[in-house]
């Protein structure tokens, strides 16, 4: 009986010390898609591989609604209670890297190869992030439509010029065919308004802030080149070209589609959509020049790893484990983004040569422009967003542009120029 307890007790410790042994380590993600289905399904397929090709980590998930998700990491940051790994919106990071939220990653050497700039995410000389996937806006318009009207098809070598852009909504408003030439989402007045008008600005040489200090909008935001973007801006909604502020979000879904508006102003987000219902008919074109050349937003969701994680070498483990070039494509089949990658195109449905949304990759390649990289970016955006509502409501341009300007340079003062970390 002794040498049975013996032998149990043998037993007991040498299964301890052989779980402790190849015991994982956790890992906590957190991730802004909560109520996809699909994303979901693709990121635990993620981590159940990771987790399985390997005994040093354990990653596990926790979803938030991405209209939560921004605030939920800033009461995390104070608190002292951040995840290993977060996902993070590309123009978003730089201040969360200056705030303290994040640090670098830690990826093997040629690890981004390959990659679309807009996929990742830099600040300070150092990688802070990186995505999966980039995003692209495009001019949708019907092929029957420009054809009809005599409107020459646009290419990313030959974009329309401004000139041209304006004499086409001009025919389109005339022929009273349309309930507006142009959707372009106005209701949507979140990040959407600096990702899809911000690269207007910039195409007639304005921008959110003066790039080449990040220390002040003076001139930058309510310069010549602003003000000339101001004015024609206000043109689309005192001349009719495109419904105002009070536009219905679900518009921006479903009105190309029905017919309502000749083009649309939109991300490749919904191009699937728009393919089933128009088929070949449907064509995603480069953005207008209006002076400084095309220009479309970069940059969309990200990977990093937040400051306070104890594992950062695990995280950063599991980050480039993601980048995968089948879980890029898979991602891209999933949810109709762009993949990071011309070897994860190749490998999609939509993004190879030859398939429907080969264009969308072309447009990031080549028209692709981040946001202002600055912490003060978060700022700036709002700012941004508020003039370009009050514009199209009707308020005078140089009073809106220069009041942001203003608040921007207070900003930036303020947080000292976002010199050093808080």
């Amino acid at each position: 009986m002794k040498s049975l307890r013996l032998l149990t007790t043998s037993l007991a410790i040498a299964t301890a010390m052989s779980t402790a042994a190849f015991a994982q380590t956790e890992l906590t993600m957190w991730y802004h898609g909560a109520g996809s289905t699909v994303e979901r399904d693709l990121i635990n397929t993620i981590i159940s591989d990771f987790n399985g090709s390997q005994s040093d980590w354990t990653v596990t998930l926790q979803e938030f609604p991405q209209a939560a998700y921004n605030d939920s990491v800033v009461a995390a940051a104070v608190a002292g209670n951040l995840p290993d790994i977060i996902d993070v919106d590309g123009p978003v990071m730089p201040n969360w890297a200056w705030a303290g939220y994040m640090q670098p990653l830690q990826l093997s050497e040629g690890a981004l190869d390959g990659f679309l700039p807009g996929a990742i995410g830099e600040y300070n000389g150092e990688v802070y992030s990186v995505g999966l996937w980039d995003a692209a806006i495009a001019m949708y318009a019907r092929r029957s439509t420009l054809e009809k009207f005599d409107i020459r098809i646009p290419t990313l070598d030959e974009p329309w010029t401004r000139e041209e852009f304006d004499e086409i909504l001009a025919t389109l408003k005339e022929s009273g065919e349309f309930e507006y030439p142009l959707n372009l989402g106005m209701a949507d007045q979140g990040e959407w308004y600096p990702y899809a008008f911000g690269p207007f600005l910039w195409s007639f040489g304005g921008d959110m802030v003066d790039r080449s200090s990040y220390e002040t909008a003076e001139g930058a935001l309510n310069g010549d080149a602003a003000i000339e973007f101001g004015e024609w801006w206000q043109s689309l909604f005192t001349n009719e070209y495109a419904p105002g502020t009070s536009q219905d979000m679900a518009d921006h879904e479903t009105g190309f589609i029905d017919g309502d508006y000749a083009l649309q102003w939109n991300g490749n987000w919904v191009a699937v959509n728009t393919l089933n219902a128009l088929g070949d008919d449907v064509l995603f074109l480069p953005a207008p020049d209006f002076g400084t050349g095309p220009k479309i937003g970069g940059a969309s969701w990200q990977f990093g790893v937040s400051a306070t994680s104890e594992h950062p070498e695990g995280a950063s483990a599991f980050i480039e484990f993601a980048l995968q070039p089948e879980y890029l494509a898979a991602f891209s089949d999933g949810i109709g983004l762009i993949p990071a990658t011309a070897e994860a195109a190749a490998m999609t449905e939509n993004y190879k040569e030859g398939g429907p949304l080969e264009v969308f990759y072309g447009l990031s390649e080549a028209q692709a422009t981040l946001r202002p990289v600055t912490p003060g970016y978060v700022f700036q955006a709002l700012e941004f967003r508020k003039a370009l509502s009050d514009i199209a409501n009707g308020a005078d341009v140089v009073d809106a542009l220069d009041a942001a300007t203003d608040a921007i340079n207070d900003d930036i003062a303020r947080n000292n120029n976002y010199a050093t970390a808080q």
